[in-house]
C-alpha cells in the first residue's frame, strides 16, 4: 500500500479522492489538506464514507505541517495553479512521488526546476492530463503509431465553452496571471495537449493571439487561437474560448492525414465522431462500441487509470505515462502564444523563460 497525502480541497478534488477509492488496493489517503478546513473534511468524509479504513486520514490547513507531521509516499497537489511548482518542489525534495493537477506551472522556469528536482531526486513526477487515457484517444493515438494516416497534414483542437460572472465568483484567483492565466490555461490546456502530443509534441513555430471580450473582471483571455507548424512540418490550430452563448457547445479533436481522418468530441473527447481510413480495417461502428461512453462531466474518467499508471510506474521504476516533461508542453504553447500576442510577431521553440506574470 502506498500512503497519500492530497493538497487542495477544491473544485477538481474529488476527482483524486474518486480515483484513490478506485486504486484502493495500492492507495490510502492518510491526511488532506485545504486552508479552508471544512472542505478537506468534507474530501475526508466522501474517502471515509466510500470505504471502511481503519483509522480516519487526518485534516491540516497548512501543508508543510502535515508534511512534518504524516509520512507518505505520495503527494497528490490540486490546489491553484500558482502554487503548484512551489508545493511540488517542496514535496519531491523531500522524497515524495507527485501528482500535480494541470497546468504543472505558470512558467518555465518553474516546469524545468519541477522536471529537475524529480531527477535529482529520484522521484515520479506526473502531471494530470487525463484525457489521455479515454478510450477513443488512445484509439486514436494507437492508429498513429501504427502509421495508419501516412502523412500527418494537420490537426484541430476546438474548446468552445462558457463560463460566467459566477464561475470566477466562486474562487477570485480564477482569471489572474499570478495564479490561472486564462481559458487557454484553465479549460483548453488538455485539448492542446492531446493536439501537440498527436502531432508530435515538437514545435517550430507559433502564431497566436488571445483577447478578453465578454469578462472584464478578469485578467486574463477569455479567447485564444493559436497556430502551431511542428517540426513533422504538421500544422496544429487550437480554437479556445470560454464567450460561448448560452452554454457549452463543444470540445473536439481532429486529425488529417493523407490516408485517414479521425474526430473525437463529446462532453470530454470521449466519444469518436469520425473515423476513416484507407486502409479499411475497421469501421466507425465497430470503433465506436469499442471505445465510446458516457462521463459525467468535462472532468472525464482519466484520473483513475492515472492513477494506476503512477503506482506502476512507481513499482516497475519507470517514467510516468505523463511525466514532467510531457506536462510542460502544453503550458509552454500557452506561454509562448500569450508572448506571440502581446508582442505580434511569430514565437520559436525551445522558448526562453516565460511565466504568466509577464502580460499583467
Amino acid at each position: 500500500m502506498y500512503k497519500m497525502e492530497l493538497i487542495g480541497c477544491g473544485r477538481i478534488s474529488y476527482k483524486h479522492v474518486q480515483a484513490a477509492i478506485e486504486n484502493k488496493d495500492k492507495i490510502e489517503l492518510v491526511a488532506f489538506c485545504d486552508p479552508i478546513k471544512e472542505r478537506a473534511a468534507e474530501r475526508c468524509r466522501q474517502y471515509t464514507d466510500a470505504l471502511e479504513v481503519d483509522q480516519n486520514p487526518l485534516i491540516y490547513t497548512n501543508h508543510l505541517k502535515m508534511l512534518d507531521e504524516i509520512d507518505c509516499d505520495i503527494v497528490a497537489i490540486a490546489t491553484e495553479s500558482g502554487f503548484h511548482a512551489e508545493i511540488a518542489i517542496e514535496c519531491m525534495k523531500r522524497g515524495k512521488h507527485v501528482i500535480v493537477e494541470k497546468p504543472m506551472a505558470l512558467s518555465t522556469e518553474d516546469a524545468e526546476r519541477m522536471i529537475q528536482t524529480a531527477d535529482e531526486n529520484h522521484v515520479k513526477l506526473c502531471v494530470c492530463h487525463q484525457n489521455r487515457f479515454n478510450p477513443p484517444i488512445q484509439k486514436l493515438r494507437q492508429a498513429l503509431d501504427a502509421g495508419r494516416f501516412g502523412r500527418i497534414i494537420a490537426g484541430n483542437a476546438r474548446i468552445l465553452w462558457n463560463r460566467d460572472i459566477n464561475y470566477y465568483k466562486q474562487a477570485p484567483w480564477r482569471g489572474t496571471y499570478e495564479q490561472d492565466g486564462g481559458c487557454l490555461m484553465n479549460q483548453c490546456i488538455h485539448g492542446i495537449d492531446l493536439l501537440q502530443w498527436m502531432l508530435g509534441g515538437e514545435m517550430d513555430w507559433l502564431n497566436g493571439t488571445v483577447g478578453n471580450y465578454m469578462h472584464p473582471y478578469i485578467e486574463a483571455e477569455d479567447y485564444g487561437s493559436i497556430q502551431i507548424r511542428f517540426k513533422n512540418g504538421a500544422i496544429g490550430n487550437v480554437e479556445g474560448t470560454v464567450c460561448v452563448y448560452p452554454k457549452n457547445l463543444e470540445e473536439t479533436l481532429t486529425i488529417i492525414g493523407e490516408n485517414g481522418t479521425v474526430a473525437i468530441g463529446g462532453l470530454a473527447v470521449n466519444k469518436i465522431e469520425t473515423w476513416d481510413f484507407a486502409d479499411g480495417k475497421d469501421t466507425l461502428e465497430q470503433v465506436i462500441a469499442e471505445c465510446n461512453g458516457d462521463v459525467e462531466n468535462v472532468y472525464g474518467s482519466g484520473h483513475t487509470p492515472l492513477y494506476a499508471d503512477m503506482i506502476e510506474a512507481i513499482e516497475q521504476d519507470r517514467v510516468p505515462y505523463i511525466d514532467g516533461r510531457e506536462g510542460k508542453k502544453g503550458m509552454e504553447i500557452i506561454l509562448a502564444t500569450y508572448r506571440s500576442s502581446q508582442e505580434e510577431r511569430r514565437i520559436r521553440f525551445p522558448v526562453d523563460h516565460i511565466r504568466s506574470l509577464d502580460f499583467i
